[in-house]
């Protein structure tokens, strides 16, 4: 099956010198989720932006559905929606009228039952004409998700979606993003809740310093590059580990009360009927026993450190530097670029504006590349007057 989206050899370095991606190879399967994981810096947000067509490729190609977001941009963003991080529309517009909009910028058919399903997904319809001034956070985040669902996307891309926002959205989120798959949507998700990605996704992509470190099914990559640990809690406190056991990949607990023994899933012999000869011979007896196994955020934090670089990384990653993201969730958000220093997008046509759009690109604008223009509905200003859901 041809990939839904097919990035060859993108590259891209601002005029400042920084270089945001480095010869970037990724093929995205039409109907998976797919996770983009890395820390502040690492390229997600540019690389997403120039899928997009919001900052323009410095190299390399991009297909959306088959169609070049360069050479076929029209096509290629009407296949695309966005959920970007921040809301950017008319706060005093309804959200009824602002979805409607949205629909009509890509010249799509007025659809008022489609759009209506949308909201109902989405806990929105009974705010439909509430200005979106008036909404709480988490229901303009779902807003904006109505926004880019509106017409009717094959490719979905949400950037950290759940960042901000209540238990009872993130799960209806994952719920309706669940149905989205089965309907054929392709969706690609950047978070920094990492069980999310561990919970939703079909394929794990890490990205660090512009550059992919692993594209992996998730249970292929949880496999291969996960540890086990079995945790022996002893009977009387130990106050050392003996000499004999030492080149063991054995640890002894703060308090003494319990040995950690670390073994490889993906080796035939895990050495534990062995360790526990060696543990009777020399008199340790233990009173219970557990076993766990390695979160998807402990092999993305040692895939960020080149803990595990040999035996994950596709291409060579530098190693001059040292990253020293925190392990922790809230050390992986955006990408430390704002969207609002990105070139304008090239245009086949010069002199004339992109579609819906001026000719000035900016951040946050849905599936689009240009500045909004005053009387754009749901869009940062009034309503022209016969612009409701007719085209841009």
């Amino acid at each position: 099956m041809q990939p839904i989206i097919s990035i060859k050899a993108l590259g891209k370095t601002y005029a400042s010198g920084f270089q945001a991606l480095k010869s970037i190879d990724l093929d995205i399967r039409r109907g998976e989720i797919f996770a983009l994981l890395g820390p502040n810096g690492a390229g997600k947000t540019t690389l997403i932006s120039i899928v997009c067509g919001i900052v323009r490729p410095g190299s390399g190609s991009v297909t959306a559905d088959g169609h070049d977001i360069v050479r076929d941009y029209r096509a290629a963003r009407a296949k695309i929606g966005l959920v970007p991080q921040e809301l950017s529309t008319d706060a005093f517009e309804s959200v009824w009228a602002t979805v409607r909009f949205s629909r009509g910028l890509y010249g799509k058919p007025r659809d008022d039952a489609y759009l209506e399903k949308v909201l109902r997904d989405l806990s929105l319809w009974d705010k439909r004409d509430s200005k979106i001034l008036a909404l709480s956070g988490g229901m303009k985040r779902r807003v904006l998700i109505a926004k880019a669902l509106s017409h009717e996307p094959s490719i979905l891309f949400l950037d950290e979606p759940t960042a901000g926002v209540d238990v009872e959205l993130r799960h209806d989120m994952w719920q309706m993003v669940r149905g989205l798959r089965e309907r054929g949507v392709t969706v690609i998700l950047t978070t920094h809740y990492i069980e999310e990605a561990e919970d939703m996704a079909d394929r794990i992509g890490v990205i660090n310093k512009g550059e992919l470190v692993v594209v992996e099914d998730k249970d292929t990559l949880m496999r291969r590059l996960g540890r086990k640990q079995l945790t022996l809690a002893l009977r009387a406190p130990l106050d050392r580990i003996p000499d004999d056991l030492s080149a063991l990949p054995l640890e002894l607990s703060e308090d003494h009360q319990s040995l950690v023994y670390t073994f490889d899933t993906q080796t035939e012999e895990t050495g534990i009927a062995d360790l526990l000869r060696r543990l009777a011979a020399h008199g340790i007896d233990f009173k219970d026993l557990n076993s766990s196994e390695s979160s998807l955020e402990e092999i993305f934090v040692g895939l960020v450190h080149g803990n595990r670089a040999d035996a994950a990384i596709q291409k060579p990653s530098p190693s001059s530097e040292t990253l020293k993201p925190s392990p922790s969730r809230g050390g992986l958000g955006g990408d430390g670029f704002t969207a609002s220093r990105a070139e304008p997008h090239p245009h086949p046509h010069p002199g004339l504006p992109l579609e819906g759009e001026g000719d000035k690109q900016q951040p946050g604008l849905e599936g689009e590349g240009g500045k909004q223009q005053p009387g754009r509905e749901g869009e940062g200003g009034k309503q022209a007057p016969g612009s409701e859901g007719g085209t841009p």
